[in-house]
């Protein structure tokens, strides 16, 4: 454990799901459009994730951008290594290589 109880957290929900996704609002109900682009992506490859709602838990809505020393959300986390923002998971999605990306890392996706 660290001296930061909401690093921890954070450590623990990446590494208890393989696609972690801290985002405004929830998967059924995104609260902002940039987490509904990546909320979008992962459902049409057809990815089992979950979602935190930072929206929910003001020290995890800062603390997450703290910890990834990245200033947006959404913020997709695979295998617990951080992926990106919206534009990053987008950008590698209409490339192709988010698939390839994510079979890498052992998680299965949906042909589309």
């Amino acid at each position: 454990m660290s001296d930061n109880p909401v690093f921890d957290r954070i450590k623990a929900e990446v590494n208890e799901s393989d696609v972690v996704l801290f985002m405004k609002g929830t998967p059924v109900f995104p609260q902002c459009g940039f987490s509904n682009a990546v909320v979008q992506v992962l459902t049409y490859l057809g990815v089992p994730f979950k979602g935190i709602d930072v929206l929910a838990d003001d020290d995890i809505r800062q603390g997450i951008k703290e910890f990834s020393d990245w200033p947006t959300i959404p913020q997709l986390y695979v295998k617990g290594e951080f992926v990106g923002g919206c534009d990053i998971v987008r950008e590698m999605f209409e490339q192709g290589e988010l698939r390839d990306y994510l079979a890498a890392k052992g998680i299965e996706t949906q042909a589309a």
